[in-house]
């Protein structure tokens, strides 16, 4: 089971933090991704992040602005996102995939938590 959390409204400009903790689950046997779907859009790949957690991918929409990480002790998956963009408005899910390097695929993924819905206001 996957529940993502800190999702909310920030400005253009700004910063949030999204949490994801799994549970029930050997989480350090899972690559984990964060997918976004924008209002009227399908879902689409933002991260990813090896099982080790030392080895990571992202769209080119965020590169740059957008951090990854996990912290397997604590069976969480964390996306930092800054600079934050009107066009990163969207409802954001994590994601978890029984593999070891990261995926841009999303058929990879066999968990998803219901998500946590973020909105950058200009």
């Amino acid at each position: 089971q996957l529940q993502a959390s800190g999702g909310g409204l920030a400005q253009a400009g700004g910063s949030l933090t999204l949490s994801c903790v799994v549970s029930g689950g050997p989480f350090s046997n899972y690559a984990m991704g964060w997918y976004r779907q924008p209002p009227g859009r399908g879902r689409e790949f933002v991260a990813s992040i090896n099982k080790f957690g030392d080895s990571s991918w992202y769209s080119d929409s965020v590169k740059g602005r957008f951090t990854i990480s996990r912290d397997n002790a604590k069976n969480t998956v964390y996306l930092q996102m800054t600079n934050l963009k009107p066009d990163d408005t969207a409802r954001y899910y994590c994601g978890a995939a029984p593999r070891t390097g990261y995926t841009n695929y999303e058929k990879h993924y066999k968990l998803w938590g219901p998500g946590a819905q973020v909105t950058v206001s200009s």
